[in-house]
């Protein structure tokens, strides 16, 4: 699936995505797009916002919401922060965070102690899941908002979202999904799940490059939430220019701060088109054919998978000595990572069936590394 369009293969196994996604010739060409106007148009800042616009547009379809509900950001942590900062403690303080989350969104909500909040978190059990009775013994009417991961990035675990949103939402609290180890992977409803707000981003599945993030915000809470993270393309008109007041814009994009990263946006739309290109229902079917004999290959070997059977695109083994082994399967060109003690393996579109048995082989060769 669009394999020839990623060089990397010409030299390399690359089955990392869930660190970052494969460079494609598109995404290439984008930033030599983005230097070319450069030169040839000097500062084109209605182009470039234009730019903006369309990323904006490509990212509310990729989760079946309205433009108007996304946020473009830099990083994960900038959307979490403007979320944060536009949240009122004062009648509910406490935050909800699961034990699969990132660090930094995990760090943001405890520096919400400062302003007052309570953060309390979701134990992960012994089988690497979390079970929804965790949650139901923790949310409660004092709960503001639970932050969720959708596939947690030390182990893949996916966890079954919309019971987990029902539960707050009939406990009076808001849900924020943080889905950055699972767009790109398998399709995803913002309307059919229920959250209340995402956040997510381009460096991995989405297969574009670092610096480009978004983050939805449901319509029925824009006109209430005024973040104190802002900047002037939060503006409700950017080009105003008026430094003496705060007039934040109508939509979501008053979660928004300061000038956009415009090369990143040209490689965000690349990568965007090489997901509709190639489909997500079909890149979900693909990924769990591809996932399937990953654990199949481990399995017939007698090494441990540590991932449980609802997973993303990443499948984790342990080993005795991960680093050792990532660096030794990087020598015979086999490119993975790891976390918490385990071999990270995140396969995505272009990876096919070869890159699997030339993985399995690896392990075998460096089979004292493994539990």
């Amino acid at each position: 699936m669009l394999r020839e369009r990623f060089p990397i293969f010409q030299q390399k196994v690359y089955i990392n995505s869930c660190s970052k996604g494969a460079l494609s010739t598109d995404v290439r060409a984008a930033y030599e797009h983005y230097l070319q106007d450069w030169n040839d148009k000097g500062s084109p800042w209605d182009y470039w916002v234009g730019q903006l616009e369309a990323t904006r547009s490509a990212f509310a379809r990729l989760i079946h919401a309205e433009a108007d509900e996304i946020a473009v950001k830099t990083s994960v942590s900038d959307a979490v922060n403007a979320l944060a900062s536009s949240l009122d403690l004062s009648a509910r303080h406490k935050i909800v965070v699961d034990d699969f989350a990132f660090p930094t969104t995990g760090q943001i909500w405890h520096a919400q102690s400062s302003r007052g909040a309570e953060i309390v978190h979701v134990a992960e059990a012994d089988n690497n899941t979390i079970p929804i009775e965790h949650y139901e013994a923790i949310i409660d009417d004092n709960t503001l908002l639970v932050s969720l991961t959708h596939v947690c990035y030390r182990n893949g675990a996916r966890q079954d979202i919309k019971p987990i949103v029902d539960l707050a939402h009939s406990r009076g609290a808001l849900v924020m999904l943080d889905s950055y180890q699972a767009l790109g992977t398998f399709p995803i409803d913002v309307q059919a799940l229920g959250v209340d707000f995402l956040v997510g981003g381009t460096l991995k599945y989405l297969l574009g490059s670092s610096g480009l993030a978004f983050l939805y915000v449901n319509e029925t809470h824009i006109s209430n939430l005024y973040p104190t993270a802002t900047g002037w393309f939060a503006q409700a008109d950017i080009f105003a220019m008026d430094i003496h007041q705060y007039d934040p814009s109508l939509t979501a994009r008053r979660f928004e701060s300061g000038t956009p990263p415009n090369p990143n946006l040209y490689a965000a739309l690349a990568g965007l088109a090489l997901l509709e290109e190639a489909g997500i229902d079909a890149i979900e079917a693909h990924l769990i054919e591809i996932t399937g004999a990953i654990k199949q290959g481990a399995r017939e070997k007698g090494y441990q998978i540590v991932t449980p059977d609802l997973h993303g695109a990443m499948i984790a083994i342990k080993s005795n000595d991960v680093e050792q082994l990532v660096g030794c399967l990087a020598e015979d060109n086999i490119i993975v990572s790891s976390r918490d003690g385990n071999l990270r393996i995140s396969a995505h579109l272009y990876n096919e069936h070869a890159d699997i048995d030339a993985l399995i082989d690896g392990l075998a060769k460096n089979s004292h590394l493994l539990v």
